[in-house]
C-alpha cells in the first residue's frame, strides 16, 4: 500500500507485533477487512511508529478466528466488532463481543457489503446489574431535542450522581464506505465530501490523497498550498461553533450568540472565496477542480475576523460563570485517551502530543511553522482552550499561505493503475482522518475504509462520564464536539 510499510502477519504473530508497537511508543490507528479480487478476506492494520513520517500497515489473511487485539491496545476493540458485523471474522477472546453497527436480527448484507453473507446479528450490549437502593435507570434516545442526531443514552443514577453510562449509536448508518464501491476515483469525491459535513475538506483531502499516492501522483505546489488554506478555513469555523455551542450548554446566551456569529462570518468568507460555505466541489485527485484567487480582501477580512475573534476570547476567559461550568467538568485521565483512542483537540488537552499535520506532514504543511498545543488538565475547560489556541493558529496559517503563495498550475492528470491501493491522511478540527483505498482491475474502487475522528472520540467519551453529575453531561459532551455522521459512516 503506497504511503505504508508492508508487513505480513500470521495470528501467532499479531498479538507480538501489538505489543511490540506499544512498547516502543507507537500507535496502531485503525483497522479493517476487505477481500481482493479472487482472494479471502484479509485483515489490515494501520500503525504509526515513533519517530517516522510514514505508517505500517500489518496484513493478515484472515481466518475464521483471529486474536483480539483489544486487551492490548483497548481502541482496537471496536473496529473489531465492526469487521464481525460486516465480515463474520471471530475476534478470540474479545471483551466486547457483540454487534456494535447492526441490530438484532440485521445482516451485515444489508448494508450493502457483498462480501459480508454470515448470519444475522444476535445480542446486544449488556447493561450492568444495579442492586443497591435508589438506584434509577433512564434510556434516553434516540431520538433526541432540537437538532441532535440520533443516539441513545442509558444513564444509571442516583439524584443527581451517574454511577455509569452507556451510550448506543448507529441507529442511521449510512453504509457510506460501500457507496464507494465501483465509483470512478474523480466520482467518488462527492462521496468523501458529505461523510459529515463539516468536515467536507478534511474528508475530500484524506480521500485525495490516499488515491494520489496510489497513482503516484505529484500534486502541483499552488495546490497543495491551497488546500491548507482550504483545511485551515474548515478548521477556523468548526471552532468557532463550538465555542459558540459550549457557551449555550452553559447557558451563556451572549457568548453563544457572538460565537455563532463569528462561526457565520468565517462561512461567508468561505462562500465569497469558492462558492461554498462548507468549501465543497473544490478538492480532486489530481489537485483543484479550479484555481482560487484570495486576493488582498481575504487577508483583511481574516485580520478583522481575528480581531474580533481575540476580543471574544478575552471576555470568554473573565466569565466566571462560563469557567465554573467547565473547569474540573468531562475529566479524561492522559493513560484513557491514549489506551481508548482519543483524537485531535480531545487527546492533546490531555496531554497527548499528536498532530498529523506535524507528525506525518502532508500538503505543504512540512514548510509552515506549525504550533501544537497540548494541556494536562483533560477536562472540558481544556478542550476549549486548546481549540482556542488551534484558531489562533489557523490564522497564523491562513495568512502565512496567502502572502508566499506562488502562480501556477492546480491540476494534474490523477490515473490509479489496476490493483493499486493508497493510505490518506488529514488532521481535521476534530482529530485524524484515514482513508485507505484499494482499486480493482477496471481502475474504480473496490474498497474504501474510513476512519473518522468522531468514531474515536465517541469511544472515550464514556470515560468521562462515569461518576460526574447529571447537570454537566450536556457540557461535556459539547466539549467533546463529537458529530453522529462522522461516527456512523
Amino acid at each position: 500500500m503506497k504511503g505504508t510499510q508492508s508487513k505480513t502477519l500470521t495470528t501467532q504473530t499479531l498479538p507480538l507485533e501489538a505489543q511490540a508497537l506499544r512498547d516502543t511508543g507507537g500507535r496502531v490507528q485503525f483497522a479493517y477487512a476487505w477481500s481482493p479480487e479472487h482472494a479471502g478476506i484479509e485483515l489490515r492494520y494501520i500503525c504509526a511508529v515513533a519517530g517516522r513520517p510514514d505508517f505500517d500497515v500489518w496484513v493478515l489473511p484472515a481466518a475464521e478466528e483471529v486474536p483480539t487485539l483489544a486487551e492490548i491496545w483497548p481502541l482496537i476493540g471496536w473496529y473489531e466488532r465492526e469487521i464481525m458485523d460486516f465480515y463474520g471474522i471471530r475476534f478470540r477472546d474479545h471483551p466486547e463481543p457483540y454487534p456494535l453497527v447492526l441490530r438484532e436480527g440485521e445482516s451485515g448484507s444489508s448494508n450493502n457489503h457483498d462480501l459480508a453473507r454470515h448470519p444475522p446479528a444476535n445480542g446486544r450490549p449488556h447493561l450492568p446489574i444495579m442492586e443497591a437502593q435508589d438506584v434509577q435507570q433512564l434510556p434516553f434516545g434516540p431520538i433526541r431535542a432540537d437538532v441532535m442526531e440520533s443516539a441513545e443514552f442509558t444513564f444509571f443514577y442516583i439524584g443527581e450522581h451517574i454511577i455509569h453510562y452507556q451510550p448506543r449509536l448507529f441507529f442511521k448508518h449510512r453504509g457510506m464506505e460501500a457507496r464507494f464501491e465501483g465509483c470512478r476515483p474523480d466520482e467518488a469525491i462527492v462521496v468523501a465530501e458529505r461523510i459529515s459535513a463539516v468536515g467536507s475538506i478534511a474528508h475530500a483531502l484524506a480521500y485525495c490523497q490516499a488515491v494520489e499516492r496510489a497513482s503516484d501522483c505529484d500534486v502541483p505546489a499552488r495546490a497543495q498550498s491551497l488546500r491548507v488554506l482550504l483545511a485551515e478555513l474548515e478548521r477556523l469555523y468548526n471552532h468557532l461553533h463550538y465555542l459558540g455551542h459550549l457557551c449555550h450548554t452553559t447557558t451563556l446566551k451572549v457568548g453563544e450568540a457572538q460565537g455563532k456569529l463569528l462561526e457565520e462570518t468565517a462561512k461567508q468568507l468561505n462562500a465569497r472565496l469558492t462558492g461554498s460555505r462548507f468549501l465543497r466541489n473544490l478538492l480532486v485527485p489530481g489537485g483543484l477542480r479550479r484555481d482560487l484567487e484570495p486576493g488582498k480582501w481575504l487577508a483583511e477580512a481574516l485580520e478583522a475576523l481575528r480581531v474580533e475573534f481575540v476580543a471574544y476570547v478575552d471576555r470568554l476567559e473573565g466569565s466566571e460563570s462560563h469557567l465554573d461550568r467547565l473547569l474540573t467538568t468531562g475529566y479524561l485521565p492522559h493513560r484513557v485517551a491514549f489506551d481508548q483512542g482519543a483524537t485531535g483537540p480531545i487527546e492533546r488537552a490531555s496531554g497527548l502530543d499528536r498532530d498529523l499535520r506535524r507528525d506525518h506532514p502532508y500538503a505543504c504543511y512540512s514548510s509552515l511553522p506549525l504550533r501544537v498545543t497540548t494541556l494536562k488538565d483533560g477536562d472540558a475547560y481544556a478542550r476549549q482552550r486548546v481549540r482556542i489556541a488551534e484558531a489562533q493558529t489557523s490564522f497564523a496559517l491562513c495568512q502565512r499561505i496567502l502572502l508566499l503563495l506562488e502562480p501556477g498550475v492546480v491540476r494534474v492528470a490523477c490515473e490509479p493503475s489496476p490493483l493499486s491501493e493508497g493510505l490518506g491522511w488529514a488532521e481535521g478540527p476534530r482529530g485524524s482522518l484515514f482513508y485507505a483505498v484499494h482499486f480493482a482491475a477496471d481502475g474504480r474502487l473496490a474498497r474504501v475504509k474510513i476512519k473518522s475522528p468522531s468514531f474515536s472520540n465517541w469511544r472515550a467519551f464514556p470515560f468521562t462520564v462515569h461518576d460526574t453529575n447529571m447537570m454537566d453531561y450536556a457540557i461535556n459532551e459539547a466539549s467533546f464536539g463529537l458529530t453522529m455522521a462522522g461516527c456512523d459512516r
